[in-house]
Formats: C-alpha cells, structure tokens, sequence
C-alpha cells in the first residue's frame, strides 16, 4: 500500500467513526422520534370569544391582562426607548437578552445600568453564556463592580454536555414591577448596520411597551432563568405595584386606560416533542380565515407547517411570509431556507425577502384581529432548542404597528418566484443548504 493510499484510507475511516458518533448522538437525542402533525377540526374564528382561551390551553400560554402604551419599529427607536425606560428605574431592573456584542450599543447600555446602580436601584441581568460570548470579562467585571448583579445562562457543563445547546433566546427588560418592554433586539451594533460589509442600512426590528397586570406574569417568567443561575425569586415589588395598580383604578374616576386580554406565551426547551411557541403559531395559522402575515428572519418551516400554510391559501386566506435576503447574518442558514419556498411556491404562498439590510422581526398577523411578536423565529431553534417569549393580542395599538411595519417590509421586499427558485445554485442552495437544515434541526 502506497503512501497516498495509506493516508485515504485513514481518513475513510476516521470519516465513519465520526459519521457513527453524529448518527449515535442524533439518534439518543431523538432526532428520528415521530413528530406532532397538527390537525384540527371546526377550528375558532379569530373573532369567536373562545379563541384566546382554546388557544391559551393548547399552547400552555398564559391568559392575562394589560395594555401596550408604546411600540417602535425602528432599530434605533428601540435602543433608545430601553436606555430611556432604564433611566427611569426607581427600585430595580431586570433585563434578559441572548445576543450581545462588543460595540456602542452594549457599552451605552452599560453606562446607562451603573448610573443606576450607583442611585441605589437593585439591578439583574440573565445573559445566554453562548449568546454572549465575545463580551470580555472585563465588561462583566465593571457591571459588577457597580453592583450589577449577573447571571449566565446554561454555561457549559462537563456533567451535561448536550444541554449547552439549549439557550435563552428571550428580550425583557421589566422596570419597578410597573411597566416592561419586550421585542427581539439583541444589544450589538449589528442593528445599526454598521459591523458588515453587504448589510450597512438599519435591521428592521420591533419592540413594545407593556403595564398592567400582565407585568406580573413577565416577572415571573423572568425569576424562572434568574433562578436557575442560584438567584433567589423576589416578587415584593411586583406584588406592591400591582395591589397599588388594582387601588389607584378604583379611585381614578375612569381615568385609568382600558387593559386588553394578553397571552404570553413562554417557549420552553421542550424535552419530549410538544413545543408551545410550535403550538401556538401552527394553531393560530389553523384558526385564521382572511390573513396569516408571517415574519421571521431565520424560516425554516417543516412539511408540517407549508402543508398548513398552503391549504390556508387554497381556502382563500391571504397568506404572505416576510423573511431575509442574501444579507442575512446567517448566510448558511438563508440557503437552507431557501431550499423551502419549493412547495409553497407552488402553493401560491407569498415570499419576500426584505432588501434593504437584514429583517430581524418575528411576527405574526391574524385576520387583522390578532397580533403576535416577541422572540421566536419560525425555525427549529426556536421551537425545540431555545427559552422563547411571545406576547398575543387583539389590542388595535399592537395590530396597527404590525400591520404597518408588514407593509413596510413588504415594500422594500423583493417577491420570490418560482421561476427564481428553480434557478437556485446547486452549491449554496441545495447542497450547503440541505445540509444545513439537518444540524439545525438537532443542535
């Protein structure tokens, strides 16, 4: 035996040791398990009394009251709406994120916490230890110091190593137990375009402000990952503001704004098939009878969900997907997205790839009667890997931004056709693509 041919047929093997410890591995995290197909009959109107509280049930979401008082749409809005809402604090800042970078944004952000740490106000942050990995320690230690009180969520461990691939993909930022904002933004100056070459225009992005009672029900979404860092719960100041809430209404003489019903739906890292942020938006796509406007970034629907989504357009709905162009950041994930629109194409589905830079928005529109937005992406990820949060409502204030912001996106958005995609590379697209699907599906 040659040289060469010693040397190939070491690698040949070394190839199907690794291919049978993948195999092995997806297949102990039973990435072959059967999955849910959702079906339902004599599904609810969007506008039957009953479909919040059937949908609430199906999904595990909680049912809830409150009011949105403030939404943006715009990247730079919303990072100076939670260096405002900072600023604000009296008493305490709780603050969840995934994504951080290194830049101006997250330095602005830091300046703006210490200030307050320094007046006294009692400040916690649950940051993904993936998520926000190129942060130095240095940055951590100066919160610290300030008295900034950190918490990383799912750091690698040794005794459980396939966990790490579980994340807190959640964004809240809760102040004083009264009032909160959440939306998808991480804190990287990605959002401002200013970190990549093909992508230098401002991320379309969302986020909303809420009070009433359903601050509670955020705080205690929020004490679930401070906990599991060894951080003690401490509802005081909610209980306080919400009994404060429930008295000063009784004495405003209808001054108080009307609070609307709310679903907040928690996405957890199911460990057994059944995913609430997949239930809920496959069942709500089931229930809608004119319109079903889907925005995701990072769409990765499975035969599932473009049988769904087709049969609603054959029914006559209204069903369009609003999603990323080639300036994704994920450029991998993009082909393997592409590889989908095969069906739904043929399905007469609507596609649009936002042009302007990246579209970093996850929503979701129902007949114009229910809106959804929060963190989860339509992908794999989201549904099975990662800690979500969405929040669902018929208030008029959060259906009219989404509805504008669709209809922006759509405008600076770029159709898909079917003629397009039959002419997609063999490489990117349908190799890598393919490819990529997989892994995204198991890790």
């Amino acid at each position: 035996m040659t040289f060469v041919e010693s040397v190939l047929w070491w690698l040949l093997l070394a190839l199907l040791i690794l291919s049978l410890i993948v195999f092995v591995g997806f297949y102990l995290r039973g990435a072959f398990r059967d999955r849910i197909n959702y079906k339902v009959k004599h599904a609810p109107k969007p506008d039957d009394p009953q479909f919040p509280l059937i949908l609430a049930s199906i999904t595990n979401s909680f049912i809830t009251n409150g009011i949105i008082t403030d939404f943006w749409n715009e990247a730079s809005a919303i990072q100076q709406a939670r260096l405002d809402a900072i600023s604000e604090a009296k008493v305490s800042i709780d603050f969840e994120t995934f994504f951080m970078t290194p830049g101006k944004r997250a330095d602005d952000f830091a300046a703006a916490l210490a200030e307050r740490a320094s007046a006294g106000v009692e400040i916690r942050l649950v940051v993904d230890h993936y998520g926000t990995k190129d942060i130095s320690k240095q940055y951590w230690r100066r919160l610290r110091g300030a008295g900034v009180k950190v918490s990383f969520f799912n750091s690698f461990k040794w005794r459980a190593p396939l966990d790490y691939a579980g994340r807190t993909h959640r964004k809240l930022l809760l102040i004083d137990g009264k009032f909160g904002l959440v939306g998808g933004a991480g804190i990287s100056d990605l959002w401002d375009g200013v970190e990549k070459g093909d992508d230098t225009q401002p991320w379309l992005d969302v986020e909303m402000r809420l009070e009433g009672e359903i601050i509670a029900i955020l705080e205690g979404v929020f004490s679930q990952h401070w906990t599991f860092g060894d951080g003690t719960a401490d509802f005081s100041q909610v209980k306080f503001q919400a009994f404060k809430s429930a008295e000063d209404k009784s004495n405003d003489k209808g001054q108080e704004q009307e609070q609307h019903l709310m679903l907040v739906v928690p996405g957890a890292n199911p460990r057994i098939r059944f995913s609430p942020i997949q239930s809920f938006k496959y069942n709500s796509i089931i229930c809608a009878r004119k319109r079903i406007w889907l925005a995701s970034p990072y769409f990765l629907p499975d035969q599932n969900s473009i049988d769904l989504l087709v049969a609603a357009k054959q029914d006559g709905v209204d069903v369009r997907i609003l999603t990323t162009s080639a300036r994704s950041d994920k450029k991998l994930v993009y082909y393997a997205s592409y590889e989908h629109y095969d069906k739904l194409l043929q399905g007469d589905v609507e596609i649009y790839e936002f042009q302007p830079s990246m579209t970093h928005a996850k929503l979701l529109l129902i007949d114009d009667i229910w809106a959804t937005t929060g963190s989860a992406n339509f992908d794999p990820r989201s549904f099975i890997h990662n800690e979500e949060l969405d929040i669902c409502t018929a208030q008029p204030k959060l259906v009219a931004g989404i509805k504008a912001t669709f209809e922006q996106g759509f405008a600076q958005s770029e159709r898909v056709t079917y003629a397009q995609w039959k002419k997609r590379s063999l490489i990117k697209h349908r190799v890598l693509g393919n490819v990529v699907d997989f892994f995204e599906r198991q890790l």
